[in-house]
C-alpha cells in the first residue's frame, strides 16, 4: 500500500499561518487587551489608591469567600451530576446520545433572567415545587424559599447550566474509553462501584479537574442570574462589581481594581485547573 505523504500543496510557512491567524489576532486585541487597558489604567489611577481602599473593605473580603464558596460548591454540584449523565450517555448508541447531548445543551443557550425566574417559578414562596411539598411533607414555603434565595441555592440554580458544560467535557472522552478494562475487572471479580473507582476515575482526573475549574471560574464571575434571583442580598464579587458600576459616585480607581481582581481569580481557578489535569 502506497504511503501518503504531504506534498508542497499541504504545507503552510510561518507567514501564511500568521496571515490565517491576524484576524483572530486582532479581535482578541480589540475586546480583550485593548479594554483590560484601559480598566488597568484606571485601576492605577492615584498609584495604589484603589488596590489599598478596595483591600481595607471588610465587604469585599466577605464577597471574596462567599464567591468562592459558591465556586467550589456549584462545581462539585455540577460535576457529580455531569458525570453520572456522561457515563450514561456514553453507553448510548450515537444517535441518541447525539440527541440527548443536543436536549442537554439547551440551558446554554437560556440568558440568567430566564433561569433566574424559572426557579421562581418552581422553588419561589408560591412555586409550584414549593407548594407541592407544602403539601405533601408539611415544608415551609417562607424557609424553604429562602433557601433557594441564599448562597446554597444559587449553587442549586448555576448548577442547571453548568452541568451541560460538564457533560460536554466527559462525554467524549468516556465514549473514547476503553471499557475491555471495566470487563476485564469484572470478570475477576471486582464489584462495579470498585472497578469505577480503581480503573475509571483515576484515568478521568486530567479531564474532571480541568472540567471542575472550568465551571468553578464561571460560577465565580456570574452575576446576571445572581442578579435576578436575589438582587444584591447575597454578598458576592460579581454583585460588588454591579454595584459600584451603577452607582456613579463610585470611585472609579476601586471598581476597575475590583474588576481586575475579579477576572484575575477566575484565569487563577482556570490556570490551576489545566496545570492540575496536565499534571496527572
Amino acid at each position: 500500500m502506497a504511503i501518503l505523504r504531504a506534498g508542497p500543496s499541504f504545507r503552510t510557512g510561518a507567514g501564511t499561518r500568521a496571515m490565517l491567524a491576524s484576524p483572530g489576532l486582532v479581535l482578541f486585541a480589540l475586546f480583550f487587551f485593548l479594554p483590560l487597558g484601559f480598566v488597568l489604567a484606571e485601576a492605577l489611577t492615584g498609584g495604589t489608591h484603589g488596590m489599598r481602599t478596595l483591600f481595607a473593605l471588610r465587604p469585599f473580603w466577605t464577597g471574596l469567600v462567599n464567591s468562592l464558596v459558591l465556586g467550589v460548591l456549584a462545581a462539585a454540584i455540577s460535576l457529580a451530576i455531569g458525570l453520572a449523565v456522561a457515563l450514561r450517555l456514553a453507553r448510548m448508541a450515537e444517535r441518541p446520545r447525539l440527541a440527548w447531548q443536543f436536549l442537554i445543551a439547551l440551558p446554554l443557550t437560556f440568558s440568567g433572567l430566564i433561569v433566574a425566574y424559572g426557579f421562581i417559578l418552581a422553588f419561589g414562596r408560591a412555586g409550584f415545587v414549593t407548594l407541592l411539598l407544602e403539601r405533601i411533607f408539611g415544608v415551609d414555603p417562607v424557609a424553604f424559599s429562602q433557601a433557594v434565595y441564599s448562597p446554597y441555592g444559587l449553587a442549586f440554580v448555576y448548577a442547571y447550566y453548568l452541568v451541560p458544560r460538564v457533560v460536554m467535557m466527559l462525554t467524549p472522552v468516556l465514549v473514547n474509553f476503553d471499557t475491555a478494562q471495566l470487563a476485564a475487572a469484572e470478570s475477576l471479580g471486582a464489584s462495579r462501584l470498585r472497578t469505577l473507582m480503581d480503573i475509571l476515575l483515576p484515568q478521568l482526573k486530567a479531564p474532571m479537574i480541568s472540567a471542575f475549574a472550568l465551571v468553578a471560574a464561571v460560577a465565580i464571575g456570574a452575576y446576571g442570574t445572581a442578579l435576578a434571583l436575589v438582587g444584591t442580598q447575597v454578598n458576592i464579587l460579581p454583585l460588588q462589581l454591579f454595584t459600584m458600576v451603577s452607582d456613579a459616585g463610585s470611585d472609579f480607581a476601586v471598581t476597575a481594581t475590583l474588576g481586575l481582581v475579579l477576572a484575575a481569580l477566575c484565569t487563577l481557578v482556570m490556570g490551576l485547573g489545566e496545570w492540575a489535569g496536565k499534571g496527572r
